[in-house]
């Protein structure tokens, strides 16, 4: 599955990634990681703390898959609001997936500074903003939910915006408690880590098919050998949807850019993250170096050709939106851009946990545009399920939640 296409910025951050080699004879171990993106890193990081012999394998480069595709946005707040939570689990259920995704990106931060080379993990304030004025009473709402029940955030009129932005809105959320991060850094810091701690990790090596001998895995590759373990994780993303369809999982495609180096961020206050109620929504952030990362502007289509025809348009009409909202930053203009397959939910919740048919076998799918929030309370869920057998939370993103 051709997940991206088009020039991909985070390579360029990091030009000589520690390389990992083939798998070329048989192996055993007590859990396989399959994927090496941000689930089987984080996953991985977990787990080797944890003292368990873990083995991960990736039919491509590490983080070559839709990690690299990342635009690194971290939210408590996800494309699905509290309110909308609430509507559809109850009160309980929804506050306690919000707090979750707040205490994850309290964690990634935790984790990162761990780690032996930083993923530019920065703490950034974020703006929601009402696209429109029949968006606010909406806002409202939202933000009386999020008060009642902690979460940092500041309800913003029109002349308030204007006061932080080169724009005004109808109406905006303004909350503390994000960040942005580097996606690319943040696989191979957490493998470097791993790897250091005794994980053996095997790049382009492809897993065919795999059978249950016992109460033993053995997993063969492409190449003829095999991996035998007591456990699986199959942190495969997107491309899961091939290896087995979840009715739950929806597939489509979006677009990013990032700019060229900018001298200022004139009327971009604290250099926030930006993002909209429209959906799609356009969604913004600045880097370490001073770009702009801006996306949006999804297809219903995951057709990689059809996909892929856009992009040149998309990004077009990305930079026009970023100019829109702040014509104080002169000359801007398009350096990298790409597009990729994206997942999301029907219900909005990631997708975590044992499937029918796969015996001793855990999925991490953190579909949604939080996905690498989601991602990491997967991890932590994941661990608890392999390491102690349950997880207080899992029942909320179990496959066969109701």
């Amino acid at each position: 599955m051709n997940l991206k296409t088009g020039s991909l910025f985070w390579f360029d951050t990091l030009p000589s990634p520690f390389v990992y080699p083939k798998l070329t004879k048989d192996i055993q171990c007590d859990v396989l990681i399959i994927g090496g993106g941000e689930a089987g890193s984080l996953c991985s990081f977990y787990l080797v703390n944890s003292g368990v012999d873990t083995v991960m394998v990736d039919k491509r480069k590490v983080a070559h898959g839709s990690s690299c595709a990342n635009t690194g946005l971290l939210h408590f707040a996800n494309d699905k609001s509290l309110t909308s939570m609430i509507n559809t689990f109850g009160e309980d259920r929804g506050a306690r997936f919000y707090w979750m995704c707040k205490q994850a990106v309290e964690e990634l931060q935790h984790i990162t500074s761990q780690l032996e080379f930083s993923p530019d993990y920065i703490q950034r304030p974020s703006l929601y903003f009402a696209s429109q004025p029949g968006d606010v009473q909406c806002l409202q709402i939202e933000y009386e939910w999020l008060s009642k029940y902690g979460f940092p955030v500041t309800f913003l009129q029109p002349d308030e915006i204007a006061e932080r932005y080169s724009f005004s809105k109808p109406a905006a959320l303004y909350s503390e408690g994000n960040a942005e991060f580097n996606p690319f850094k943040l696989v191979h810091s957490l493998l470097q880590h791993a790897h250091r701690k005794g994980m053996r990790i095997y790049a382009e090596t492809e897993i065919t098919h795999h059978i249950l001998e016992g109460d033993t895995l053995l997993f063969f590759t492409a190449e003829g050998n095999y991996i035998r373990c007591k456990k699986a994780i199959f942190a495969t993303g997107y491309e899961t949807q091939q290896i087995k369809r979840n009715k739950n999982a929806v597939l489509s495609s979006s677009y990013a850019l990032v700019t060229q180096q900018l001298p200022s961020f004139t009327g971009w206050h604290e250099r926030s993250l930006v993002w909209e109620t429209a959906r799609p929504y356009l969604y913004l952030r600045t880097t370490v170096d001073n770009r702009i990362v801006a996306g949006g502007l999804d297809i219903t289509s995951y057709d990689e050709q059809e996909r892929d025809s856009h992009l040149q348009h998309k990004a077009k009409l990305l930079l026009q939106q970023v100019q829109d909202l702040f014509p104080s930053i002169p000359d801007m203009r398009i350096e990298y851009s790409w597009a990729a397959t994206f997942g999301e939910t029907h219900d909005g919740l990631p997708l975590i946990g044992t499937q029918p048919d796969f015996p001793q076998c855990y999925f991490l799918l953190g579909y949604g545009g939080n996905g690498t929030v989601l991602t990491m309370v997967g991890a932590q869920i994941i661990h608890d399920l392999v390491v102690k057998g349950f997880h207080t939370d899992a029942h909320l993103v179990d496959f066969a939640r109701v």
